[in-house]
């Protein structure tokens, strides 16, 4: 059963647990260790891990201008590492949270 919210209609925010069809839909992640993924993300600036439990992880990542908050989540499982990222104020996020996930995607492979 995954923690993640369901997308939202806003466009900022992209999941792995949502159709394919769906505008918010990114690939799940590639396979990684718990370990390695919180080796990985703690080299992301201004993100830190809030919550950990079973597979599960939560970060905050905090935007250097206006310092809003976003939400990274990731649930490890054996065919991958599914993931959520989302914005949790305003309409657009400028495409930050799909270059979050791509450049995680990029660190992990």
């Amino acid at each position: 059963m995954t923690r993640f919210a369901p997308v939202p209609a806003t466009p900022n925010c992209v999941s792995s647990r949502t159709d394919p069809d769906d505008p918010h839909y990114v690939a799940p992640l590639p396979h990684a260790t718990v370990e390695r993924i919180k080796a990985v993300v703690a080299g992301l600036p201004r993100t830190e891990l809030v919550e950990e439990a079973d597979g599960y992880l939560h970060f905050v990542s905090t935007t250097a201008f206006f310092r809003f908050k976003d939400d990274l989540e990731l649930e490890v499982e054996e065919d991958g590492v599914h993931v959520r990222s989302a914005s949790r104020v305003g309409h657009s996020d400028l495409g930050v949270n799909r270059k979050r996930v791509e450049a995680l995607r990029a660190l992990l492979s």
